[in-house]
């Protein structure tokens, strides 16, 4: 199973990317524009120390490993409520089933990043 949640949350993540500044563009394009830069940015900043083999050196913003599953958590959200502010309910229903299969998968790497090292 571990080797699916990759795959299945860069899918659900690029959801969030696609869905969120289409779901904003009809209220605001520099909004729309502002997301995708946001969520983009989280996960380019912060990264948990050993979480996907990251060496310390290559993270610009080390977190624990409870605020990579909230921002993980946090994009499969937007992924989620994005999809159905903006697209068809057959394209919204899809994405959902992706993200809950996404939820699933990252279990085991969830388990791992919430253990506390000493």
């Amino acid at each position: 199973m571990t080797r699916l949640a990759d795959p299945l949350r860069f899918l659900s993540m690029l959801a969030a990317w696609v869905a969120a500044p289409w779901a904003l563009a009809p209220y605001s394009v520099l909004l729309a524009v502002v997301s995708v830069v946001l969520l983009l940015a989280v996960l380019t900043l912060f990264a948990t120390p050993g979480d996907n083999g990251m060496a310390r050196e290559q993270i610009l913003v080390p977190v624990p490993g409870a605020v990579t599953v909230g921002f993980v958590l946090l994009q499969l959200g937007v992924a989620v409520v994005s999809s159905w502010a903006a697209w068809p309910t057959w394209a919204a229903a899809a994405v959902t089933v992706l993200v809950a299969a996404s939820l699933i998968a990252e279990q085991p790497r969830w388990r791992q990043l919430l253990t506390v090292r000493s």
